[in-house]
């Protein structure tokens, strides 16, 4: 008889997703010889924000990105962001939040000139996002810019395999059941709107409560629509085949009881969100998501370079 293994579940880093990305990064930039430019505001004490901070600086000079880091107070950010939105060396601008939180940071992100905003976070690209609008200009030569934590995640998803690509662009993941565990205005709204434009069912969570984000029976509608409805996190996670957690607090802990077997689980909070028996449900296991972040975040630095030197060409059928 044979011996049974220990756990079926497979453990898939972010640094494996990341490599291809990162390798086609460095090899177009040293084939055409450039160099973009890459200036991040850190504006706050935040321990998540440093480290993503040297993340991007450790990533950039391996890929030959110039990347800048500058320290200022919260108080002068606005006119440091529009002194670099003016600063025709500079072809991308970020910003570690949180600054000071609500609406002043959603202020801020929209401060940010749209062709230099490497977060996809000002309000241009958060509306395309919401509404399934997937370039900025008519004959498609444009792709929008996506913010770098969800576009992540959604590379990790098409890595793993839970995009179909049998079914058309678009509608990959008819079929799926996805539980968000985060409704942030940076990651898990939008993330819980682009899975569901690609024609997943998300239940998105906080908090507050429960929304159903869907395209509809049959995903007929162009972009998602979101219900609120009356459920529970004990409701929905045994449903889903994916579950995505980012809940900021090293208290918070999901059940690994709730999991469905065989479920796709991805953490992209700083820290672990699910308990340490997680393996023994999942199938795939997905810990962290930061340097896939940042290698979305060069990606779409040299997508934006390209913008600002008039440099598109018609896309292909991936984000």
């Amino acid at each position: 008889m044979a011996t049974p293994t220990t756990t079926s579940c497979k453990t898939v880093l972010a640094s494996k997703v990341s490599a291809s990305f990162r390798e086609q990064i460095h090899k177009d930039i040293k084939e055409r010889q450039i160099q973009p430019k890459l200036v991040g505001f850190l504006a706050n004490e935040d321990p998540a924000a440093k480290k993503y901070a040297e993340w991007t600086a450790k990533t950039c000079a391996e890929t030959g990105v110039l990347f800048e880091l500058r320290k200022v107070g919260k108080q002068e950010l606005e006119q440091k962001i529009d002194e670099a939105n003016d600063d025709k060396e500079v072809n991308g601008i970020m910003v570690y939040y949180p600054v000071f939180g609500g609406k002043q940071d959603l202020y801020l992100q929209s401060c940010v000139d749209p062709m230099k905003d490497v977060e996809g976070l000002c309000h241009k690209f958060v509306y395309n996002v919401y509404h399934n609008i997937r370039y900025l200009d008519e004959s498609e030569t444009m792709k929008c810019i996506i913010p770098c934590t969800p576009l992540a995640i959604v590379k990790i998803l098409e890595y793993i395999g839970v995009y179909n690509t049998v079914l058309p662009y678009g509608n990959r993941l008819y079929g799926r059941t996805i539980t968000v565990i985060n409704r942030s205005e940076i990651v898990g709204r939008p993330l819980a709107a682009m899975l569901s434009n690609d024609g997943a069912r998300v239940f998105s969570v906080d908090v507050n409560g429960i929304q159903l984000f869907t395209r509809g029976t049959g995903i007929r509608l162009a972009a998602h629509k979101i219900e609120d409805i009356d459920a529970k996190l004990e409701d929905v996670v045994p449903q889903s085949d994916v579950v995505i957690t980012g809940v900021p607090t090293p208290k918070y802990k999901l059940p690994t009881n709730l999991l469905k077997d065989g479920v796709i689980a991805i953490n992209f909070s700083s820290f672990a969100n699910f308990e340490d028996d997680v393996k023994s449900r999942a199938s795939i296991f997905v810990p962290s998501v930061g340097k896939v972040t940042v290698a979305m975040l060069e990606r779409n630095l040299l997508r934006l370079h390209d913008y600002q030197h008039n440099l598109v060409e018609k896309s292909t059928e991936k984000k």
